[in-house]
């Protein structure tokens, strides 16, 4: 069947309402964003109505040109974990059987329903010095004594991994349980190990769902507010804490919106790199 073009203007009604809760929830106030990005601060906290760049000047100095080193490396390496982590995982979730899938499926949604403040004070908790896991290992004697494990490096890397784990998972699976399992059948008659044909098989067609999976789940570390703040130090911080900062306790909202425009399209250019590589995958698929 082909899809018929729309020819009077009763065909787009359809797209209203979609349109205008676009324009209402995201045009107005990301324009709004940008043009607060340009206005001048003044003294106690107000600002006025003006085109200046000074905001993204300073935005490019050393000091928050390392924080936005630094939220672009912390959310790679938690993209690269979870999906080092979620595809084999929900490889294997896919050969189990259906009241398997189902029980852990379910346990991967109930995990969904926890805040970040919850998993964030539930992780200070466990890296505590008092009721942490290091106690345990001391009990097992591979510690003398318990310490505390944060604030870290280590503690926010853990915390956010933890937090995206489960949709890394849920955006896996529905590619790889559609996976024809005859391709790994007939890499094992060809004499390939389980190994060697999982890597050499499933993970190269699966190349485009797994580039996809690591950029939703960039997209979403970066935008990552409060773990960094319960588990990790000062200098742990993300642009996204920072960007808190300015605008509730340093009563600079230009230089916020400026930091925030900039992540914005950051994460705008991202997704629409994952539409790019999802389009380029259903035409070669077609072919």
């Amino acid at each position: 069947m082909r899809r018929e073009p729309p020819r009077t203007l009763a065909d787009y009604a359809p797209l209203a309402f979609p349109a205008i809760m676009l324009v209402v929830f995201f045009v107005i106030p990301f324009s709004t964003m940008i043009a607060v990005s340009f206005f001048r601060r003044q003294q106690g906290g107000f600002y006025t109505p003006d085109f200046v760049l000074d905001n993204y000047a300073r935005f490019l100095s050393a000091f928050f040109g390392g924080v936005l080193g630094f939220s672009l490396m912390l959310a790679v390496m938690v993209a690269v974990i979870c999906v080092s982590i979620g595809f084999p995982f929900t490889y294997l979730l896919t050969k189990a059987s259906r009241r398997a899938q189902i029980v852990w499926l379910v346990c991967i949604l109930s995990v969904l329903s926890l805040s970040e403040v919850i998993i964030g004070f539930a992780w200070s908790t466990l890296f505590s010095r008092t009721a942490g896991i290091t106690n345990l290992l001391v009990a097992v004697g591979l510690m003398a004594e318990p310490r505390a494990l944060l604030p870290g490096f280590g503690a926010v890397l853990t915390g956010m991994v933890y937090q995206a784990l489960p949709y890394t998972i849920l955006v896996l699976y529905p590619s790889l349980v559609r996976l024809d399992p005859t391709l790994l059948e007939a890499a094992r008659t060809l004499g390939a190990s389980p190994l060697r044909g999982f890597f050499n098989i499933i993970v190269p067609a699966q190349r485009n769902t797994i580039v996809a999976t690591l950029i939703m789940v960039f997209v979403f570390a970066l935008g990552c507010y409060l773990l960094p703040q319960i588990l990790g130090r000062p200098q742990h911080w993300t642009l996204s804490v920072l960007i808190t900062d300015q605008a509730i306790y340093q009563s600079n909202m230009p230089f916020a919106a400026a930091m925030a425009v900039f992540l914005v399209l950051i994460s705008l250019a991202l997704v629409g790199l994952t539409l790019l590589i999802g389009g380029t995958g259903r035409q070669h698929h077609d072919a």
